[in-house]
């Protein structure tokens, strides 16, 4: 992917987790429902060692991620994943505010990680089955703010038949930047199938982003494309979600966007440094 310019930044990648299998031997079935749509899926199936994902993100040129944890993948992972490959990723936590013992371990949690250079909390609401809305969801947006963290949160419908998308309605991280107007929210999956409401959301409110993760350029809905090119030049976010999409396949077709140098680089550079607070 090269636009015939010098290009004089680093791209970062805002959403990949960590897939070896002595994880993904432990997820649900019903995670991998659409797996074997993907050239790639016997892969995900099976597991990828980190030391592939490190090959595979250098061999595109990308030279930064986001790697994050998930309710099914630890936090310990990602921490040693940042902890071999520095240069290469910033940590994004997960937490679980429903244990017996309450919100409070997460949090304590959060605080942990953040003052161990962890930039973000990951949510996926869906697989909790809880509106990103939920009230017990709220301490840790309120720990987000003082700990300067930023929220990341799947937003748009789910793969898996068995879960719902209910929980990824655009107008939830409306109401949650209302109630939190200093917490960075970074919404992933282009918000699709509702878009246009994401856009929406991302337009009004200052501390809202929208990623591309799990979608292809070339699939890219108009209204985005148009959004990314114009007014909202400085919401839009790069990302792969690997191992879902794999790196060169999410970068397949940038070129083909309409993209100015400077909305080029703020794209797949700048907007992931000012939603993530990077040093960068």
């Amino acid at each position: 992917m090269n636009d015939g310019a010098e290009q004089d930044y680093e791209i970062i990648d805002a959403w990949v987790q960590p897939w070896p299998a002595e994880v993904v031997r432990d997820m649900p079935a019903r995670n991998f429902q659409m797996a074997d749509r993907f050239a790639h899926g016997r892969r995900v199936k099976a597991g990828i060692p980190v030391a592939e994902m490190v090959e595979e993100m250098r061999a595109a040129g990308i030279g930064h991620a986001l790697c994050s944890a998930g309710p099914l993948i630890p936090n310990e992972l990602v921490e040693k994943t940042v902890a071999d490959h520095p240069d290469l990723f910033t940590g994004v936590a997960s937490a679980n505010p429903w244990s017996t013992d309450g919100v409070m371990p997460a949090v304590r949690e959060l605080r942990r990680l953040a003052e161990a250079g962890f930039k973000g909390l990951k949510l996926e609401p869906f697989i909790w089955d809880k509106l990103p809305t939920d009230p017990q969801w709220y301490p840790l947006y309120a720990a987000c703010v003082d700990l300067g963290l930023t929220l990341q949160v799947q937003v748009g419908g789910t793969g898996p038949a068995t879960y719902t998308s209910e929980t990824g309605r655009p107008g939830h991280v409306d109401r949650i930047a209302i109630d939190f107007p200093e917490l960075r929210i970074v919404a992933g999956h282009i918000g699709w199938p509702w878009t246009e409401e994401m856009i929406a959301v991302a337009a009004k409110h200052p501390n809202v982003w929208i990623d591309t993760s799990a979608h292809l350029p070339k699939y890219y809905p108009e209204p985005f494309k148009h959004f990314l090119r114009s007014y909202g030049r400085s919401k839009c976010i790069w990302a792969s979600d690997w191992p879902i999409l794999e790196f060169g396949g999410a970068l397949d077709g940038v070129d083909d966007l309409g993209l100015t140098p400077e909305v080029r680089r703020m794209f797949l550079h700048d907007n992931a440094v000012a939603a993530f607070d990077l040093a960068r």
